[in-house]
């Protein structure tokens, strides 16, 4: 039975969600904070993470998310607020739905993430890649990866620094060319947009690694 880990608010009333979910065959836990999810997925073989995204003090979770590629992790949030979904896929979330959730497109999406994170991979991918800065592809586990001019620049600078945590004001004047301002999250939909076309492509979306509080880190 496909293993569900549901993070919610509260655990003191029925969850509807986790009812669907159960019905369509699936085994759901449910939790309220970080501590019991991480447990969970130190110790079960899950398929997905659903993760309110009003629970508090989920820090320690996203650490462990770098470390869980395989697993795939949507959001579920009461808005459609564009910055949250960018807050939430910065911090390694796979996808994002708002509420109220509709329980065959949330289906659909588990199957299609399912599908992107259990596709086989070249163990071998990080000794061959190459960049083409004319068209502004990338090109290694016997893929290509296209993406845009400014895309490509914030790629090859972490990749040229690896193992480096490289601060989004040193990104943002390097390869932007201007200051970071307060409330500038062009830098994050840059980082976001260019971890959703590595999916896409069954590449690892942790290759670019958010280090929270600092900036971003490139890892092998």
């Amino acid at each position: 039975m496909n293993n569900i880990l549901l993070i919610e608010h509260s655990l003191s009333d029925k969850s509807d969600l986790g009812q669907q979910l159960s019905e369509q065959g699936y085994s759901v836990h449910r939790v309220n904070n970080a501590f019991d999810a991480l447990v969970y997925m130190e110790t079960t073989q899950l398929e997905a993470i659903l993760l309110d995204y009003s629970v508090p003090k989920m820090d320690s979770f996203w650490l462990l998310v770098t470390r869980k590629p395989s697993t795939a992790i949507i959001v579920l949030a009461d808005s459609r607020c564009e910055l949250e979904r960018i807050n939430a896929l910065e911090l390694g979330a796979d996808d994002y739905l708002a509420k109220p959730i509709n329980i065959r497109e949330l289906q659909l999406r588990l199957n299609v993430l399912h599908r992107r994170l259990q596709a086989p991979m070249n163990d071998n991918f990080n000794h061959d890649i190459s960049f083409d800065d004319t068209s502004y592809t990338i090109r290694f586990a016997e893929k290509s990866l296209v993406l845009t001019q400014t895309e490509y620049r914030l790629f090859k600078y972490l990749f040229d620094r690896q193992g480096e945590v490289i601060t989004k004001q040193e990104l943002q004047r390097r390869v932007l060319h201007k200051e970071l301002g307060r409330f500038d999250r062009n830098l994050d939909m840059h980082i976001s947009n260019t971890r959703r076309k590595l999916v896409k492509r069954n590449l690892p979306r942790e290759l670019i690694n958010t280090v929270r509080g600092q900036g971003y880190c490139f890892n092998f």
